[in-house]
């Protein structure tokens, strides 16, 4: 088989989506399927949808628009404020769009009217992680004028935390969620469906043993694709975290020295490594670089150790295994690794369960 590719397995990743879907409907949570990190993949799409997930969410409208055409059936959702260039396809493709700018919803009440259509929106509330939401002081506002837009149904709030600061889904920013949530509704006299308290990150919160208040929905990627939590990534007990695999394969196979020879500068990228002069060692090449792939973000097997990488080299040594040319060497990726190899147009996206997958799409 031809390498680099990365190896995907759909029945570990509809077990750990089912794992998941069951342990937070005890607690009145549903799961909004990510797709983004694996490229609106309509086979893992599907086995997202059979496990039990509530919809899918993407970033990319061109994620959705591909798994579109795949002729899912399920609610799909943006969950990246729209691009106001981009609202005409927002609204064909998406039943909901996640928004923290009023402007871009006046967009796509526009947008919708035109196509003769309803479109919901989830407005996202700015908890602390400095990333996407509107100002808790602005929310009431906003949400005045949203209810007001033709073709436009306010669906619910949401908030997203740890991505750009780290900051943790607790009681507090939690309860914060669920309190403004009640108060657009006392104030409004209306009802939301989702209150959507985040992502991977919250699961901790989730699952220890804490009033969850009024969040019912979660959007889940990392934790279903690799079975870990996103804020330490510690496993959670009873997933996969071996069902995405990168495989490269080696392309040169020496006893080179540690210490290079010669006067040191600056690397390809920039930077100036710091050396150990270990002796000769076996050392051998993969083809595959930094231009497919996270580097710092690779788990090489027990044993093999990685020595450093360059555009489209990646440089181990192992004791353990016979690294000679043409062998394969399997990895284990965690979401920023995963996040580059699935975007490489030079790795190749394998999927293993073929009958899974076909099972998935007769019930498609």
């Amino acid at each position: 088989m031809s390498a680099p590719r990365v190896e995907i397995d759909l029945g570990k990743i509809q077990h750990n989506a089912r794992t998941l879907v069951e342990r937070l409907a005890k607690r009145g949570i549903s799961v909004t399927g990510v797709t983004k990190a694996i490229l609106g993949s309509p086979e893992v799409a599907h086995a997202l949808l059979l496990a039990g997930v509530r919809g899918l969410g993407d970033s990319r409208i061109e994620n959705i628009e591909a798994m579109r055409s795949s002729h899912l059936a399920a609610r799909m959702s943006l969950i990246r404020s729209p691009m106001l260039s981009q609202a005409k396809r927002v609204v064909k493709s998406t039943e909901v769009s996640f928004n923290t700018e009023i402007e871009v919803v006046r967009r796509l009440s526009l947008e919708a009217r035109k196509l003769d259509r309803t479109h919901a929106v989830v407005l996202m509330v700015e908890l602390g992680d400095l990333r996407e939401g509107i100002m808790p002081d602005d929310l009431v506002a906003v949400v005045r004028e949203t209810l007001s837009l033709p073709n436009i149904v306010l669906k619910g709030l949401g908030t997203n935390l740890a991505c750009r600061s780290g900051v943790s889904p607790d009681d507090t920013n939690m309860g914060t969620l669920s309190r403004l949530t009640e108060l657009i509704e006392a104030t409004f006299d209306i009802s939301l469906e989702i209150v959507s308290g985040g992502n991977s990150a919250n699961l901790d919160w989730v699952f220890g043993g804490t009033h969850t208040g009024r969040i019912n929905n979660l959007r889940l990627g990392e934790s279903i694709l690799l079975g870990r939590e996103a804020l330490h990534r510690h496993v959670i007990d009873g997933l996969h975290t071996d069902a995405i695999t990168l495989v490269a394969e080696v392309i040169e196979s020496k006893l080179k020295p540690t210490q290079p020879t010669g006067e040191l500068a600056q690397n390809a990228f920039g930077t100036c490594p710091t050396v150990t002069d270990r002796g000769t060692i076996p050392q051998a090449i993969l083809a595959i670089g930094i231009q497919d792939v996270d580097v710092c973000g690779l788990r090489p097997p027990k044993g093999t150790e990685i020595l450093g990488g360059s555009s489209d080299h990646l440089v181990v040594t192992s004791l353990t295994d016979n690294l000679i040319v043409g062998a394969e060497m399997a990895f284990q990726l965690d979401y920023s690794a995963l996040l580059r190899a699935m975007t490489s147009p030079f790795v190749i996206k394998s999927f293993k369960s073929a009958a899974n997958v076909s099972r998935l799409r007769e019930i498609a």
